[in-house]
Parts: C-alpha cells; structure tokens; sequence
C-alpha cells in the first residue's frame, strides 16, 4: 500500500515507522532538517518495554512527482489541516482515502473540502507518543485503533484494517466512529488538558488525589455533553477507562503538554473546545472545560511573550 503521512511530529513518526515494515510510506513535514535527519538514520522508536525499534520510511518536503496514494493520514494539528491538504492536494484521487487521526473532533468539515464524504476516514487511537530527540521517538503506550468512515458502510476500509494490524498496529472498523472519537475525547479532555495545565507526566494524574478528582470533574461534564448527543454513556465506566489508560502510559508526556513546555499553539480548540462547542448548542453546561480552554489559551499567550 502506498501511504503518505502527513505530518512528522512524534505520532507521524511512530505511525510510519510501523507501517513502512510492510508498504510504500512517505512521510511529509515543512522542517527539512527533521525529514534530513529520517532520510539518513530512519526513526527510532523507543518502546514502552525498553526495547528500540528502527525502521527506515522516506520523508520529504514535497509531493510533486510521487503520484496518487492508497491511504493519507494526517498528523498535522488541526489549525494546519486546511494548508497541509492544499499543499499535498497532488497526492489525492478518486481512490484515495484520507484519513485523520488526529486529537480532538470536527476535522472532517475541512477534509470535505479536499476529497469526497465516501473517502472520509476518522479515526481515533490509544498510543502515546513524545520526541525525544529528532529521529526518537517514545512509544509511551499502545492499545486499540479505531477507525470508520463518515459516509458508507466500512467494507472499504479492510484492506487499511489488514495492513495496520500486520504492521503490529492493533486496528478494528468500528460502524460508530463518532462514538468511538468521543471514547478518546474523555482521555483528551480530562487527562491531556491536565497534563498540559499541570505540566506532568500522565502518572500523576492517578498519583496525586487532588489530581484525580480534577480528572473526574471533566469527565462529569463530558459525559453529560456527550450523552445530551444522545450517546448514553456511563460517567464511572469512562473514568476506569481514563484510569487504566493513564496508568499504561504512566510514564508517557502528551503532545499538548509539550506544546505548553516548549512555547507553542495548542489544539486546545478542537479538544476541550469541543466539548464546550456541543454543550453550547444542545445547552448542556460546562463551566469546567470552558475554565480550561481559556486557562491553555492563556498558557499559550504567556508561552508566546
């Protein structure tokens, strides 16, 4: 399978290592010394057992010349998505699936924009993933992939199924994708904004018991948004989710807590803002997440000064 990523943070990194075991993969950023640096030593990840895996995708600037491909992921941040599109729009046709794993909901209203709704691939994914240094990464935590289209049944999307899971990508079609997208957003919204706000590692989150009752004050308010969706979930099934989430990659550092750490703008819209953007519109309150959205927005102004 011929598989562009676009965009070569740290789970860009780890996603095309994985899959170049067994296709075509190119992954594409705008820091020439990063790709440099994957074109002459490959990636190198760190996996939660200790253990190094090496593998060795193309990376590049450009499209021009590649052609169409089977499958574009993108791991770009949301604010980006639009331009990465138009610039790699060359790299997209009629068979093309593009699909966004990426953090947070709503993505597919740009992508509708590049590629037809039958194409449209969301997905959400358990694994954790931080640079240690170009070319390292750290593999902080694995778990399942989820991924379905927006329009259509899943049968389309086997052979993406099949491929993911036989480059040790654990990966299953889910016929509920934005169900499954809201799963993930309880982990976003709670524990990732904290982390970034907290500035720790996710192990806190389950060690310290002011932090924990912070984390099950988010979920309360998700939960509720989300079952004012209609989705019907249970507040303490979620929280043990979250729990044994963090605590299998305890050790791991969120990308939004790297993005505070180091200066840079957060996807905090498209995460913790979305919850408060659905609670608006179905007039389900959310005080809590609005509280965060405008303390990360603040962190990111300070970041900047």
């Amino acid at each position: 399978m011929r598989i562009a990523i676009v965009g070569s943070g740290a789970m860009g990194m780890l996603f095309g290592g994985y899959l170049s075991k067994d296709n075509e993969v190119v992954l594409f950023d705008i820091d020439r010394t990063k790709l440099d640096k994957i074109n002459m030593d490959g990636i190198l990840i760190r996996e939660p057992g200790g253990g190094v895996t090496a593998a060795h995708p193309k990376a590049t600037m450009s499209a021009e010349g590649l052609g169409e491909m089977d499958l574009l992921i993108l791991f770009v941040k949301a604010m980006d998505s639009r331009s990465a599109l138009k610039a790699n729009q060359r790299l997209i046709g009629p068979d093309t699936y593009v699909m966004s794993l990426q953090n947070g909901s709503g993505h597919d209203a740009v992508m509708k924009e590049f590629v037809s709704e039958k194409r449209i691939v969301l997905g959400t994914t358990q694994h954790n993933s931080s640079i240690i240094e170009p070319g390292l990464v750290h593999h902080g935590g694995g778990g399942k992939t989820y991924i379905g289209l927006i329009a259509g049944d899943g049968n389309g999307l086997k052979g993406i199924e099949e491929t993911f899971n036989r480059c040790g990508l654990e990966t299953e079609i889910s016929d509920n994708i934005r169900r499954r997208i809201w799963e993930k957003l309880f982990v976003n919204v709670s524990a990732s904004a904290l982390t970034a706000i907290l500035q720790t590692r996710l192990g806190f989150l389950t060690e310290s018991r002011h932090a924990w009752l912070l984390v099950r004050q988010l979920i309360r308010e998700a939960v509720a948004v989300a079952n004012g969706e209609g989705m019907n979930f249970e507040e303490d099934e979620i929280a043990e989710d979250v729990r044994r989430l963090i605590e299998k990659a305890k050790d791991g550092y969120t990308s939004i807590c790297a993005d505070i750490r180091d200066g840079r703008k957060t996807e905090v819209d498209t995460i913790s803002g979305a919850v408060v953007s659905a609670s608006r519109h179905i007039h389900v309150p959310a005080p809590c997440h609005e509280f965060v959205v405008g303390l990360i927005q603040a962190l990111e102004d300070k970041g900047s000064t």
